[in-house]
């Protein structure tokens, strides 16, 4: 929002703002409340620009067609300085000026808007000293049609247009060193969406008092009665409990001369807050607009049929506004109809075609009312009108100011454009103004920090508008003005009792943390899965939780896989991306991919994530209302709507594990990569697994590990991918994975307590067995077996050799394991090591039918 300093200074009095205020300090007040200066404007045009008064001129006709005009001009005193006592000669394009005319020139010397330094040159054969300007060239509009004639461009001005003559700075008799402010507005400070909320902003910022420019309009506006236009107010469908129009003021202007010129001070300021002049009835509502912040809408009354009806969009209604396109109405859409029939125009957005003042009307409608902002603000977005009247009215317009908004604009049409008013007046409907609520007046100084008296409390919310009723003690009750419906808490009130003192003299104060817990158990348990990972060498990567329909076909997960029940996103990020995912793998795999696909060869990466494990019911999730804590059992009903959530972690590697060197040659990644990987984080939790064959996707059938507890809990899965999985997701041939539930993992490592193991100084007696085994049989349920039956003097167990021969027979392996023994208290003598081997062999062919080779 621009906002001219020269306005300002009408609104807040000179005393507050002297001439020699400038745009800076006033940007630097404004600040202080709250408002955001987001640049200054204006000022920027030096002299010498004067009057000037054509004296006489030659046409010439020139060899591409054009036809030049040779000027001689009078511009006073400035003439002696720039060519010695002659009169200033210069050449013209445009047509629209005669002998004798008042016209603005630029001398040389002068700079223009946009740093358009003026000198004289030659052309057309001549010396042009200076030049005569039109109206784009001053920054007073876009019209590059003639020249500006000060007769016709002040002629509604006689004080100004006395002042202008030869040599006369027109710097200051047009206002173009006026400075303008402009200040970004939040979405909470609608008010300010006008020269009167910045002005009042402003006024609170200098300490100085403020004159409303709607009360004088409010005071004398004509008591509404029952002889005004016919207006019907009808919602049907209204949008959160909230009418879409709840107010609607309607005059009448009879006689309005429509080719009035706007006057030049109004279409000045209009350019200064940037927009066109138009019309005059259009400028007049726009004037009325930027002053008060209330959005006006100009009807010709002879082309409705004698009453408006606000209501919804009906199916199929489509409406041509003002820009010329012909929309599909929503019904959503909140109308002003004629007649309750005909659409005319989306209210609080654009205005149609079918209404809109022409150059026959002499009779004129003016429309003041206050709509709901959720409405314009839907249906702005939905038409993609972000239209002037739209930004103001889905940041909450005064809905007080409708009547008083409407008495200026007939004011100004009836002085400027010669109409008449008409007596009776129509104000419809029933506002809501903000409630009154409790208010502590110590809360600002326990909210702030700074300490804040009762007094300026009490002050400073009188200021801003609020009603203050004093109550015991420290209480009082604060009913907001009708133009801040934000304030509705005591913080908000606190939030203006800082701003008014000024936000820059908060201090900095770095908040203390209160004692508490510290991480929990899984929580650190998590942290200690990421620092594993990465001192392995893994790299952490984020993925988006998002897989697409065919993904679960791409990792070959079977019909009745519980991986494939997911939740559907209503409103998702990618509509090729609808479904959330199941595993950390759905979406690792695509960073491995898309790495590799940017020149890199070996990667390892590892993620750690939420998956969304869906039962299948679909519960459906009640929707709590707004403004109040939902019970208990309403939270119990939300979270049971909610799906399952574990934690997983995911690895992915591909390229090599070990680089080719002086060493040997490269050893590319294998199964038993992901699966030590996998292993080293159980261990870093004190976590034993056992590793078993498994087959499931989307892991090769013959190199895919189970991870287990002991109690047969599985934990994940680890090993290389299924060849059709790494083509179907176009990754690098005999990429491994692995993936781990650590709600599950880390359960087990919180589930019970550690316990140090004693360190014995004891030498160690190392024993080997090899034991045949079917080939089924899997190599960890023979190691778990020897583990069991040798007995606490077991210290680890080691498989270093795995033997097939026709010797052994079809279907049969050897399996060579060391078991290192250690006793905390002695040396372990031979007979002791035999028989403890002894009991462990016995054990392992109980449980798998080993038998010891050689035997």
């Amino acid at each position: 929002m621009r906002a001219p300093v020269s306005w300002l200074r009408e609104l807040v009095g000179e005393d507050a703002l002297p001439a020699t205020t400038t745009g800076s300090e006033i940007a630097a007040a404004l600040v202080k409340v709250g408002l955001e200066e987001e640049g200054l404007h204006g000022g920027d045009i030096t002299g010498p620009l004067v009057v000037g008064r054509v004296l006489g001129y030659t046409d010439e006709p020139q060899k591409n067609g054009k036809t030049i005009r040779w000027c001689t001009v009078d511009v006073g005193e400035h003439g002696q300085m720039v060519t010695e006592g002659k009169h200033q000669e210069i050449v013209c394009g445009a047509h629209n000026f005669a002998v004798g005319d008042l016209v603005v020139v630029v001398l040389p010397g002068a700079t223009l808007p946009g740093g358009f330094r003026i000198s004289a040159r030659k052309t057309y054969g001549h010396v042009s000293n200076g030049m005569m300007c039109a109206v784009d060239e001053l920054g007073l509009g876009e019209d590059h049609s003639g020249i500006i004639v000060l007769g016709n461009h002040l002629a509604d001005d006689p004080e100004r247009l006395a002042r202008a003559v030869p040599g006369a700075d027109a710097i200051e008799l047009l206002g173009l060193g006026d400075e303008v402010v402009e200040v970004n507005i939040t979405p909470d400070r609608g008010y300010a969406f006008s020269l009167r909320g910045i002005a009042r902003d402003l006024a609170l910022s200098l300490g100085v008092p403020f004159t409303d420019p709607a009360v004088e309009p409010s005071r004398t506006a004509p008591a509404p009665d029952d002889q005004g236009y016919a207006v019907r107010l009808r919602d049907d469908a209204p949008l959160h409990g909230r009418a879409g129009c709840d107010r609607y003021v309607a005059r009448t202007v009879r006689g309005v001369d429509v080719h009035a010129t706007t006057p030049s001070w109004m279409a000045t300021r209009l350019t200064q807050l940037g927009m066109r002049p138009i019309s005059l009835t259009v400028d007049v509502t726009n004037y009325v607009m930027l002053l008060l912040g209330q959005p006006l809408h100009a009807f010709d009354l002879d082309r409705l049929s004698g009453s408006i009806e606000v209501r919804r969009a009906r199916a199929g209604e489509r409406l041509t506004t003002l820009d010329g396109v012909e929309r599909v109405l929503d019904p959503e859409d909140l109308l002003i109809t004629d007649g309750g029939t005909t659409p005319l125009v989306i209210a609080g957005v654009m205005g149609g075609e079918d209404c809109e003042v022409t150059d026959s009307t002499t009779d004129v409608l003016v429309e003041a009312a206050h709509f709901d902002p959720v409405t314009v603000a839907r249906s702005a977005r939905r038409h993609r009108l972000p239209s002037e009247a739209a930004k103001r009215f889905e940041r909450g317009v005064d809905p007080a100011l409708a009547g008083a908004a409407a008495e200026l604009a007939v004011r100004l049409l009836v002085e400027l454009g010669g109409g008449t008013a008409d007596g009776g007046v129509t104000d419809v409907g029933e506002i809501t103004l903000p409630e009154p609520f409790g208010f502590d007046v110590t809360l600002p100084t326990r909210l702030v920090g700074l300490t804040f008296e009762r007094a300026e409390v009490l002050r400073t919310l009188a200021e801003i508008g609020c009603e203050v009723e004093e109550l015991d003690g420290d209480e009082v009750r604060v009913t907001p003005p009708s133009w801040r419906a934000d304030l509705r808490t005591g913080p908000d009130l606190v939030e203006e009792v800082a701003r008014v003192r000024g936000f820059a003299q908060i201090p900095s104060v770095l908040p203390q943390a209160p004692g508490g817990h510290g991480l929990t158990a899984a929580q650190r348990a998590r942290r200690l899965v990421t620092s594993t990972l990465a001192q392995q060498g893994l790299v952490e990567v984020l993925s988006n939780p998002f897989v697409a329909e065919g993904r679960f076909d791409d990792l070959r997960y079977a019909a009745d896989d519980e991986r494939r029940r997911t939740v559907r996103l209503a409103n998702p990020i990618n509509d090729e991306q609808p479904l959330m995912r199941t595993s950390v793998l759905d979406t690792l795999l695509d960073v491995l991919r898309r790495n590799v696909s940017r020149g890199a060869r070996d990667v390892s990466v590892y993620e750690l994530g939420l998956v969304t494990r869906s039962d299948g019911q679909g519960r459906q999730a009640p929707v709590a209302p707004l403004g109040t804590r939902p019970d208990d059992a309403t939270l119990d009903r939300i979270r049971e709507a909610v799906p399952a959530q574990p934690w997983h972690a995911a690895i992915a590697l591909c390229g090599d594990a070990t680089p080719a060197g002086p060493w040997g040659p490269a050893r590319p990644v294998q199964a038993s990569d992901a699966v030590a990987v996998a292993l080293g984080v159980a261990t870093a939790l004190g976590v034993t697994l056992r590793v078993e064959q498994d087959d499931v996707a989307p892991w090769h059938p013959g190199r895919c590990a189970r991870l287990v507890l002991a109690d047969g809990t599985t934990v994940g899965h680890a090993g290389e991918l299924h060849p059709k999985v790494v083509a179907a997701l176009e990754l690098p041939e005999r990429t491994c994975a692995a993936e781990l539930d650590l709600d599950v993992l880390v359960g087990a490592a919180t589930g019970h307590v550690a316990e140090a193991r004693k360190l014995s100084t004891y030498p160690v007696a190392h024993s080997d067995v090899a034991l045949v085994v079917e080939e089924s049989v899997p190599a960890a349920r023979v190691e778990q077996a020897l583990r069991e039956g040798a007995g606490d003097e077991l210290e680890s167990v080691a498989l270093f050799d795995v033997f097939r021969s026709d010797q052994l027979g079809p279907g049969r392996r050897s399996l060579a394991y060391r078991l290192t023994f250690r006793a905390p208290d002695r040396t372990l003598t031979t007979a002791e090591v035999s028989g403890l081997r002894d009991q462990a062999t016995a054990a392992a062919a109980a449980a798998t039918g080993a038998t010891q080779r050689g035997a």
